[in-house]
């Protein structure tokens, strides 16, 4: 979806394919048939923009075989679909049964994320529409916390620098500019966005910048106008922004609360659950920890990192932060310039919500997603941004 900035600038609403993985370049064919496709049509749109995650194997067969990269972009215009951004996050598995940790390997020390990123910018390249120049990608925020000393730290910042050199020489051959975006994560070296200033200020590239998840920003307790301006000042550039929304319990002292919290915690994802206190922020790795006794101070409101529909926040007592993405949204884009042009709805637990709140079938989650991207756009124009055919 396509929106024109009362700058004149176009701004581009997307929804992101991880909320249903596919590991080979076939399970992505099938994805665009069975789930994309579908979601266009309900919305009534000639064009729909998703923002495709590609696993490993899929990225690679897409870069080692120019026929099959021409043959997902036309399949991308035959179902009315375009790509500007991809979910350069999770490298593969990310429809295990279990992911957990796992989603954070390999890290930027690693050799295989440099190479892996390097492959997306390429693909994403030779997928953007005709009329667009300029293509991004979120990535991890340089790696889990533990394990992470200053020798792991050297290896990142040159894997990055190597990538922002990389960039450029694509833009020379290609004419197509890709950014990529750290992002911020709780448990994450790079947790907040104060916290990706210094790895970002230290790189100075306009091609490496951060991608604001509000899901983690709000988790994290951090205000979207604070962090926003702080990255304007540091001039980080803003490469994309994943729309979502963190589950919060205002009360969790209170026995209905936890039992309500404990619904949601379940085994396949991570989801890191915070509270700020006088002290700072504290938090868990997972919203099971926060449950033990004890484990977590309860005198104020808890955040978890679970991403929930936009559009039907949880039943009381539990709630989102939804204020939060529409603050961060209004600072984005409602100004004079937006701070970014790529925005994508990243809800991608729907089927590890409580049983009785998840998607019974395709056409179930179809809606759920379509509806989500109504309540986005309907922001937007609120913001003063006009939808384009």
């Amino acid at each position: 979806m396509r929106f024109r900035h009362p700058d004149g600038s176009t701004v581009h609403l997307a929804y992101c394919t991880n909320v249903h993985p596919a590991e080979t370049l076939d399970g992505v064919l099938a994805q665009l048939r069975d789930h994309c496709e579908p979601v266009r049509r309900r919305l009534g749109r000639d064009r729909l923009g998703i923002g495709l995650w590609l696993a490993k194997d899929a990225a690679h067969a897409l870069v080692t075989d120019p026929s099959a990269l021409r043959g997902l972009r036309t399949e991308l215009d035959r179902r009315g679909l375009e790509v500007v951004t991809l979910n350069g996050f999770p490298y593969e598995g990310f429809g295990a049964e279990e992911v957990k940790y796992r989603v954070y390997r390999p890290d930027w020390a690693d050799p295989e994320r440099l190479d892996h990123t390097t492959a997306l910018a390429r693909v994403l390249a030779g997928l953007l529409p005709d009329d667009v120049t300029e293509g991004t990608v979120s990535t991890l925020p340089l790696a889990w916390r533990t394990a992470y000393d200053e020798g792991r730290a050297e290896k990142a910042h040159a894997a990055l620098v190597t990538l922002a050199e990389r960039l450029d020489a694509l833009d020379e051959l290609t004419g197509r500019s890709i950014r990529v975006g750290l992002e911020p994560e709780p448990g994450c070296v790079v947790e907040t966005t104060e916290d990706a200033l210094a790895p970002l200020t230290a790189i100075a590239h306009p091609r490496i910048g951060i991608c604001v998840d509000t899901c983690h920003l709000a988790t994290s307790f951090e205000d979207p106008h604070t962090a926003l301006d702080a990255l304007t000042a540091a001039r980080v550039p803003v490469v994309k922004s994943q729309l979502s929304a963190a589950l919060h319990a205002e009360h969790p002292h209170l026995p209905e609360v936890r039992a309500a919290l404990a619904a949601f915690d379940e085994p396949r994802f991570l989801h890191q659950t915070r509270t700020s206190t006088a002290a700072g922020l504290r938090g868990t790795d997972d919203l099971g920890e926060a449950l033990h006794a004890d484990a977590l101070p309860d005198a104020g409101p808890w955040r978890s990192h679970f991403h929930v529909p936009l559009h039907a926040a949880p039943a009381a007592p539990l709630t989102s932060t939804l204020p939060v993405l529409e603050a961060a949204l209004t600072r984005m884009v409602g100004g004079p310039h937006p701070l970014t042009r790529h925005l994508e709805v990243e809800t991608y637990t729907w089927q590890a919500l409580p049983p009785e709140l998840r998607p019974r079938g395709r056409a179930q989650l179809a809606d759920g997603i379509a509806a989500e991207l109504t309540l986005a756009r309907d922001l937007l124009t609120g913001l003063g941004l006009k939808e384009l055919p």
